[in-house]
């Protein structure tokens, strides 16, 4: 069958139908992260308002009814007659792609938003959206659905003061999902008062009646104190900033007592998730630096030197520069490509973090004795990492002896179960496809990596088993082309106790093979809680909303029976099979890293050494939890 190709097929899309055909180029995904991206786009409008001095609150709302606001008191979106469309202003920047303020050398020094797309992406892909702006001493309003004008911009009152009220809810053509995590947003709402000090931020979530208040004048100081708040300091938080050539760098940097390296960038406000050049040029300069001043102290011997991961290792910094032209990679803006903003990176740091050591000599020395510490700990891990590899490197007999291999070997159709005890591996090994499906059995609960320098780590037998089995190595020695299976998949029992082996093993995968969570390779088992017969009918039931509502259902029927699932062992092979490893019937959980800032001091506030602060996050979460087995 032949397909005509001539002029009739190009197809030219009018307005905002771009976005909402292909709404991935603008926002990144229809996910969840999409979902609120949405929300980041308009609120960077009002953070732009902020840098260039017209705004100084900025107000967040979540609506039972699915719409959220964002409300400013900056200048207010322009509302005259645009010369070249004949329209207001405030419905240019709404309706159309690449207008606004951002391409204009006089509206803004610098911004996040530089595409002028942010409004008018939302616009198309909400279901309603309305503006109402405060300028001129009147409040401007307009309508829209799915970025099509309901109205004309309308005077509906007057006002004694200025800014923009946006409120939208988002279109379900578009996202399968349309429920905001109040977590979420309120973590960017802190993040972006840190990055802004002395902004105020007011977020409002009206579906669970809760509100917090963030204003920080301690700016990246006190934004690198929250993100280390369970940690022992080594030295005072290290701040520095300068301007070259037009662009503003501005750095935080601090040595805790821990074993992980923690880099969080931003230009113009928004985080660089993927780094870009500033976090090269700190990189590079900061390990330089340091081996210099190794080797002017006697620190270092002529033939050694200080590795990148020996200067980082401990190592929490903030790099957030600010520049008029900034280029990124995508709408979405996760990595930053000016190469002038290395340079401007390397030439402050250099400056004023050599000023700050002259004048405190102390910090330089306790920050050396860090890093000559984890220099010797390299080394002794290299010693262990190269064990493991050559381990690794030989025939399956090489492989642990708990691993029950699968026959294929064909990666992307291959299984690796990483399961909770002998008795349920023994019972998952009978239960298994042998073909495409392996079993590794663990005994009692892991080393808890948080806690663990990496020698500790190599030396522990389950975890040793984890990283053979697995085939990629860890750390710098990571290499995803040698993974042995498709799919990693952590099977647990659905008590506290198979909660807590589930949360260490993730915690090792995030530490140390996070490639194989981002490339969606770490999944959760989920075993089902009860099997209900009735009548002639069985059921499996994975949660208690699902058995209370089958109760519910069944009534006062007599003939039920009841097995209540304690853990993986108390099913027999064909029911583990049927119910938690089939893949035409069982049900898996894919774990994904959709904010590895916050995730990064997640997982550093459940496993590390601050009980207190542990105990205030499972209260304010307990009524969240999903599954809760008592």
């Amino acid at each position: 069958m032949s397909i005509e190709y001539g002029a009739e097929s190009i197809q030219i899309l009018k307005g905002l139908e771009a976005v909402r055909m292909r709404p991935g180029m603008y926002i990144g995904s229809t996910g969840k992260s999409g979902l609120h991206h949405l929300i980041y786009e308009i609120v960077d409008n009002s953070i732009d308002e902020a840098m260039a001095g017209f705004c100084d609150t900025i107000r967040v709302t979540l609506f039972e009814d699915g719409f959220v606001e964002i409300e400013d008191n900056g200048r207010g979106i322009p509302v005259d007659i645009h010369p070249e469309t004949g329209k207001s202003a405030l419905e240019v920047v709404m309706t159309t792609l690449h207008a606004g303020g951002k391409f204009s050398k006089n509206a803004y020094k610098v911004s996040g938003g530089l595409h002028g797309v942010g409004a008018s992406v939302v616009n198309a892909l909400s279901e309603v959206l309305e503006v109402w702006v405060h300028r001129d001493g009147k409040v401007y309003y307009q309508k829209y659905t799915r970025g099509v004008p309901q109205c004309a911009v309308t005077v509906v009152g007057e006002t004694d003061r200025t800014g923009t009220i946006t409120r939208f809810k988002p279109d379900g053509q578009i996202f399968p999902t349309l429920e905001f995590d109040p977590d979420i947003v309120e973590d960017k709402l802190r993040e972006l008062a840190f990055l802004n000090s002395g902004i105020k931020i007011i977020f409002e979530d009206r579906i669970n009646e809760y509100s917090n208040t963030f204003q920080y004048k301690g700016g990246l100081q006190e934004y690198i104190r929250f993100l280390a708040q369970d940690e022992k300091f080594l030295h005072n938080v290290i701040e520095i900033s300068g301007e070259h050539e037009e662009i503003l760098v501005k750095i935080a940097i601090l040595y805790t007592d821990t074993y992980q390296e923690r880099i969080y960038s931003y230009a113009n406000n928004i985080k660089t998730i993927d780094h870009g050049t500033h976090v090269t040029a700190f990189k590079n300069t900061i390990t330089k630096m340091f081996n210099e001043y190794g080797k002017a102290l006697g620190v270092l011997k002529k033939d050694e030197a200080f590795q990148g991961e020996d200067v980082r290792e401990g190592l929490i910094a903030l790099i957030s520069v600010f520049l008029k032209d900034p280029e990124f990679e995508g709408q979405t803006k996760s990595k930053l490509g000016n190469e002038s903003a290395g340079s401007a990176v390397s030439k402050i740091l250099r400056d004023k973090l050599s000023e700050y050591f002259e004048l405190n000599k102390p910090v330089l020395k306790a920050i050396l004795d860090k890093i000559v510490k984890n220099m010797q700990s390299r080394e002794a891990a290299r010693k262990a990492r190269d064990l493991v590899r050559r381990k690794n490197a030989m025939e399956n007999s090489s492989l642990p002896g708990k691993l029950a291999d699968c026959v294929s070997s064909d990666v992307e159709k291959s299984e690796l179960f990483i399961v909770e005890g002998d008795s349920a591996g023994g019972s998952a090994k009978q239960a298994r496809d042998r073909e495409y499906q392996a079993i590794l059995p663990l005994r009692g609960k892991i080393l808890n990596v948080e806690k663990s320098s990496i020698q500790k780590l190599l030396s522990n037998e389950e975890i040793k088993n984890i990283i053979v089995a697995v085939g990629t190595g860890i750390g710098d020695s990571f290499d995803l082309s040698k993974l042995r299976y498709g799919k990693i998949i952590i099977m647990t029992d659905a008590d506290v106790d198979g909660a807590h082996i589930r949360t260490l093993l993730l915690t090792f995968f995030f530490r140390y093979m996070k490639q194989l969570i981002e490339e969606g390779k770490v999944y959760i088992a989920v075993p089902p809680l009860y099997k209900v017969d009735f009548a002639s009918n069985s059921t499996y039931l994975y949660t208690e909303d699902d058995f209370k509502a089958l109760r519910k259902e069944l009534g006062d029927e007599r003939k039920i029976e009841v097995q209540r699932y304690k853990g993986l062992g108390e099913m027999n092979p064909e029911q583990l099979w049927e119910t938690t490893m089939n893949p035409e019937t069982r049900k898996l959980i894919r774990v994904n890293i959709e904010n590895a800032e916050e995730a990064d001091r997640l997982f550093n506030l459940l496993m590390g050494e601050n009980p207190s602060e542990r105990r205030n996050f499972i209260e304010k979460h307990a009524l969240k939890v999903t599954y809760l087995d008592v």
